[in-house]
């Protein structure tokens, strides 16, 4: 298996573990659990996003795909960005649980966008 195959696979796999480990910690946020307080739940999303980031720029730099050359991939960054802000406010720095519920939507609303701009390279298909 070629380098790429594998920084792809990789990628993937972090793009849908980093989902799976907000919803879960979005579900124990809004339940009050006490299991958001456990060291595991709190280092494992930043080394799966750790790893999800260096896999994005390794896959960039192999195929020579860079944020402002590529529109798809500019926006991508952009919901990125607003993906992590939003869930920030969801887990965090919510206000009260209604704010956090509503970030927490936001958030998944955003990471299903970028999810479907990496799958079609095409950034503005939700709004066709």
């Amino acid at each position: 298996m070629n380098i790429y195959l594998i920084s792809y696979y990789i990628h993937v796999s972090c793009v849908l573990l980093t989902g799976v480990l907000f919803i879960t910690r979005g579900v124990w946020m809004l339940r009050d659990s006490g299991l958001l307080q456990k060291p595991i739940v709190k280092v494992l999303p930043h080394i799966v996003d750790t790893v999800l980031l260096v896999s994005a720029i390794s896959l960039m730099f192999q195929t020579q795909q860079f944020p402002i050359t590529y529109d798809w991939l500019t926006v991508k960054f952009a919901a990125l960005f607003t993906y992590i802000v939003l869930g920030v406010f969801a887990l965090k720095r919510g206000k009260t649980k209604t704010h956090r519920l509503a970030f927490f939507i936001a958030a998944l609303l955003t990471y299903g966008f970028i999810i479907s701009v990496a799958l079609t390279h095409y950034p503005a298909w939700v709004f066709s």
